[in-house]
C-alpha cells in the first residue's frame, strides 16, 4: 500500500513538472502574439508566437523568423526569460522566489523540485538550488563580459551589451538563440565563423551548462572537501572528453574535401572543435550547416541525439546513456552478462532505461522525417536533420524549418516539448495514473535475438 502511495506521489510530480512546462509556453505565446513584442505593426501569428515560445522554453533554438530583425526589445526580453526558465526549470524558479523572498519550501516542493532536477534524492536539495542559482549567474555574467568584448567594435558599447548579455544566456542554456542582426536571414553567427575567442567563450559556457548540475556539486565538494568523484560524474565527465574529442576529429575528416572550414590551421581546429560543441544540444550555426558534408552531417546527427549530460540545461537522450548502451553491447560481444564501469555495477534497470529512452527518442525522429519528407517534400537525410534538432532540443537546422508548413511545424513543436521534458515523463503524465506494480511478473518466455 505504502509503496502503492510513493508512485502515485512520483507520477503527480512529474504531472506537475509536464504541465508547469506547458503552462510556461502558454504564456510565453500569450506575450509574444501581443503587438509590443514584434518590430514592425501588427503582431505575429499564433503559429510563430506558439513555436517561438515552444523553442525559447524547451531550450531548442529552432526558428520561424529571424530572432534579431523580427522581434522588437521587449519580444526578445520574453524569449530571454523563457531560455533562462525553461533552461533551468520552472520548479528552479519556484525555488528563487521562495529563496529571495525567504519563504520555506515544503517537503512537496523540495521533493517536484529534486524531480526536476533529475537527483537522485531529495537530501541537499535546497543547498542545490543556492549552487545553481548564483553558480549559473555567476557563469553567464562572466560569458556576457566576454562575448560583449568580442562584439565591442562592430556595435558599441551598447549594442555588444545587449546581444553579449543575450547570447551568453542562450549559450549556457544550450538555446542557441542568437540577436546578432547580421550574417543575414537566419546568419546565427555565421559572419563570426572565423572568431576564434568568442567560438572559445561560446564553448565554455555551453560545455559547463550541459554537464549537469550534479556533476557540478561532485566537482565543488572533490575540490573543497577532497571527496570522491562519484561514478556519474566519472562516467559525464569520461563520456564528454570523448565526445568532444571523436567530434573534432570527425568533422576535421569529413570536412577535408569541403570548402566550409577555414584554411588557416588553428582556426579549422577551432572551427571543428565547436561544431562538435554546438551540434550537442547548443544550436549555434557558424559555418551554416547546410552546406557541410553527407558525412559532416551524418556525424552531427549522432552527436545531437547524444546531447549533454543528465540533469542539465542540455537535451538529447544524455551522454550516460549513449555510455551505458555502448558498454552494454561491447559487453555483450565479449559474452559477459553485466556491465562494469570505474569499479562499479551499472544495474539492469538502468541499462533497460537507456535503451527505451534511445529506441524512444530515435523513432521520433525517424516519424517525423517521414511527416516533413511526404507533407513539405523534403530529402529525408535533412528531414532527418531537422527532426533530430527538435527532438534533441539542439536548433541546429539545415534552413528549412521557416519554409515548412502548417502541419510540419505543429509536427516539430511536438517533437521539441516531448525532447525538453522527456519522452518517457509526458508518457508517463498522460497515461499512467501510477507506476506499473513490479512485484507482479509473468512467466518468462524464450525469444531469438539476431
Amino acid at each position: 500500500m505504502e509503496r502503492g502511495r510513493r508512485r502515485t506521489r512520483s507520477t503527480g510530480r512529474i504531472k506537475t513538472i509536464t504541465l508547469a512546462f506547458a503552462l510556461m509556453i502558454g504564456v510565453g505565446t500569450l506575450l509574444l502574439s501581443m503587438p509590443f513584442a514584434k518590430a514592425g505593426p501588427g503582431h505575429a501569428d499564433l503559429l510563430t508566437a506558439l513555436f517561438t515560445a515552444t523553442s525559447a522554453t524547451c531550450v531548442t533554438g529552432l526558428v520561424v523568423v529571424d530572432t534579431a530583425t523580427y522581434w522588437s526589445f521587449g519580444g526578445r526580453l520574453v524569449i530571454l526569460m523563457l531560455i533562462q526558465i525553461g533552461g533551468l526549470g520552472v520548479m528552479m524558479l519556484a525555488a528563487m522566489v521562495a529563496m529571495t523572498s525567504r519563504r520555506r519550501m515544503s517537503l512537496g516542493q523540495q521533493m517536484t523540485l529534486s524531480t526536476s532536477l533529475n537527483l537522485f534524492d531529495v537530501s541537499g536539495v535546497l543547498d542545490m538550488a543556492r549552487m545553481i542559482f548564483f553558480g549559473t549567474f555567476l557563469i553567464e555574467g562572466l560569458g556576457a563580459v566576454g562575448v560583449t568584448l568580442c562584439l565591442l567594435g562592430d556595435f558599441g558599447f551598447w549594442g555588444a551589451l545587449e546581444r553579449g548579455v543575450f547570447i551568453s544566456i542562450s549559450a549556457f542554456c544550450n538555446a542557441g538563440f542568437d540577436n546578432l542582426g547580421v550574417g543575414g536571414q537566419f546568419g546565427s553567427i555565421t559572419a563570426y565563423g572565423g572568431c576564434a575567442p568568442l567560438l572559445l567563450i561560446l564553448a565554455a559556457l555551453i560545455v559547463v551548462g550541459g554537464i549537469g548540475f550534479y556533476v557540478w556539486r561532485d566537482l565543488f565538494d572533490y575540490v573543497r572537501r577532497k571527496k570522491r568523484l562519484s561514478l556519474h560524474t566519472k562516467l559525464v565527465l569520461t563520456t564528454t572528453g570523448i565526445l568532444l574529442t571523436a567530434g573534432t576529429v570527425g568533422f576535421l575528416l569529413t570536412e577535408t574535401r569541403g570548402t566550409i572550414l577555414s584554411e588557416q590551421p588553428f582556426t579549422r581546429f577551432i572551427q571543428a572543435f565547436f561544431q562538435s560543441v554546438t551540434t550537442r544540444t547548443a544550436g549555434f550555426d557558424h559555418l551554416s550547416q547546410g552546406s557541410l558534408t553527407s558525412p559532416s552531417l551524418a556525424l552531427s546527427d549522432i552527436l545531437m541525439i547524444i546531447g549533454g549530460s543528465p540533469g542539465s540545461v542540455a537535451g538529447g537522450v544524455k551522454t550516460t546513456t549513449a555510455a551505458i548502451i555502448a558498454m552494454s553491447a561491447f559487453n555483450s560481444f565479449r559474452g559477459r552478462p553485466s556491465v562494469t564501469a570505474f569499479g562499479r555495477t551499472i544495474p539492469r534497470k538502468t541499462i533497460a532505461e537507456a535503451t527505451s529512452l534511445f529506441f524512444l527518442a530515435g523513432a521520433s525522429a525517424v516519424l517525423g522525417a517521414f511527416v516533413l519528407s511526404i507533407s513539405d517534400g523534403i530529402s529525408f537525410e535533412v528531414s532527418f536533420y531537422e527532426c533530430i534538432s527538435a527532438i534533441a532540443t539542439v536548433g541546429l537546422s539545415c534552413g528549412i524549418t521557416p519554409t515548412l508548413g502548417l502541419f510540419s511545424k505543429s509536427f516539430l513543436i511536438v517533437l521539441m516539448f516531448l525532447g525538453r521534458v522527456g519522452i518517457v515523463t509526458v508518457g508517463s503524465a498522460l497515461f499512467l495514473r501510477s507506476w506499473p506494480d513490479e512485484s507482479i511478473r509473468l512467466p518468462e518466455g524464450s525469444v531469438l535475438i539476431g
